[in-house]
């Protein structure tokens, strides 16, 4: 949430939580179909049992308190909500079918579980706390369909491994020996660099390792941040921005992508976010598992 120009993070809200915050829950939840048995302010039992009946039809972790993923597959599954009130069944729980994309189109049923085999060995908290910040990205910049993202999560097993957005790590391929750590990007003209410190303020962040002073200049205004990523640029790794930046790269890239998985080639869909072959072998088995995982 921004506030004065600035990014103020909504704290965790859970049983006994009250205020503004707590209100809009409760009526985001019963719009949702998820009836929180009222909407004063203060979250009760009622509340909670709403929380996890929400949280279990996303397949998240469910513990009854809201924090960064519950809310962000909340205003997702806000964004598809039906203007009317219906729901899928007779008990009023909302549809998952997820938000609309272009063409009429729906997300595709991209549960935690799922997703969780195409990350073997990662901590299924960090898909839960993450992967709503990316599909909601994705919704919004008209990607969500099944190769989109497809791409957008073998781009996160490539390039984080853990899916969470992180800072690019010292190596040899941006530090020279004994050398400033970063420094080989310093001055690389095409990554938009200016001399130091910009190799290691522009290092890889995110989900999609975005790097260079031009990338976070040009997809940071993209997603409505202005200058914010060139004089703050560790806001690439705030999980709501990392995906947006995400899918803003994705979506400069997107006809290319698409052309490229149409015929099956992995190897130009993944050249064209890294520029060469970097993680290939991961995107590719984390590509591959997800085509029969995700329906």
């Amino acid at each position: 949430m921004r506030q004065n120009g600035e990014i103020r993070t909504m704290p965790t809200l859970k049983q006994n939580s009250s205020g503004p915050d707590v209100q809009a829950l409760q009526q985001k939840l019963k719009d949702l179909g998820f009836d929180p048995n009222g909407v004063d302010g203060t979250f009760g039992p009622g509340t909670k049992a709403a929380v996890i009946a929400f949280q279990q039809s996303k397949g998240l972790q469910p513990d009854g308190m809201v924090g960064p993923g519950t809310m962000a597959a909340l205003e997702a599954a806000g964004s598809n909500a039906p203007e009317d009130g219906t729901s899928d069944d007779a008990t009023g729980t909302a549809t998952d079918a997820g938000p609309p994309v272009a063409g009429g189109q729906n997300v595709p049923n991209v549960s935690v579980s799922a997703v969780a085999k195409m990350f073997p060995g990662v901590p299924v908290k960090n898909i839960e706390d993450n992967l709503p910040f990316v599909l909601k990205a994705l919704a919004d910049a008209a990607l969500a369909d099944k190769d989109m993202i497809l791409m957008a999560l073998a781009t996160i097993s490539a390039e984080t491994g853990n899916f969470t957005p992180l800072s690019e790590f010292q190596s040899k391929f941006n530090t020279p020996p004994g050398g400033p750590p970063f420094s080989l990007y310093d001055n690389r003209k095409d990554l938009g660099n200016q001399g130091p410190p910009d190799g290691a303020n522009f290092r890889g962040r995110g989900y999609i390792q975005l790097t260079g002073r031009s990338n976070f200049k040009v997809h940071g205004a993209a997603i409505g941040l202005g200058d914010q990523l060139i004089t703050n640029p560790k806001l690439a790794n705030q999980p709501d921005i990392a995906g947006k930046l995400l899918a803003s790269f994705l979506k400069a890239h997107e006809q290319g992508i698409r052309n490229a998985l149409a015929k099956g080639d992995l190897k130009t869909a993944r050249k064209l976010v890294n520029g060469g072959s970097h993680g290939l072998k991961e995107f590719t088995a984390a590509f591959n598992i997800g085509k029969h995982a995700i329906p």
